[in-house]
């Protein structure tokens, strides 16, 4: 699943919490990243929905999640990329894990 065309895109120092999609935390202006190792560069749907985010170190992407949501705007599935591996994740529409 790859980020949509249309999406806005902002930049993060990192994220809280475990529950998907991640909670992007202190925004960073593209000025700053510069001065950065580590950040998260994220992608906005017009609802203003994180559709896909990357963590990078040094220039190189560690970890990547794509995401999609239902109509209710609850998250229907989740793509996470690490270390060549891939894992998807599907919901329902009350935010319930369906797969393993």
């Amino acid at each position: 699943m790859s980020v949509p065309d249309h999406a806005s895109c902002r930049y993060f120092v990192s994220y809280s919490g475990v529950k998907l999609p991640l909670r992007l935390v202190n925004p960073l202006e593209e000025s700053d990243l510069g001065h950065r190792n580590t950040y998260m560069k994220a992608w906005f749907d017009a609802a203003d929905r994180l559709v896909g985010c990357d963590k990078l170190v040094y220039g190189d992407v560690q970890i990547s999640h794509r995401y999609q949501y239902h109509d209710n705007g609850a998250l229907r599935r989740a793509e996470i990329f690490m270390d060549e591996d891939l894992t998807v994740m599907e919901f329902d529409e009350t935010g319930a894990r369906t797969s393993a």
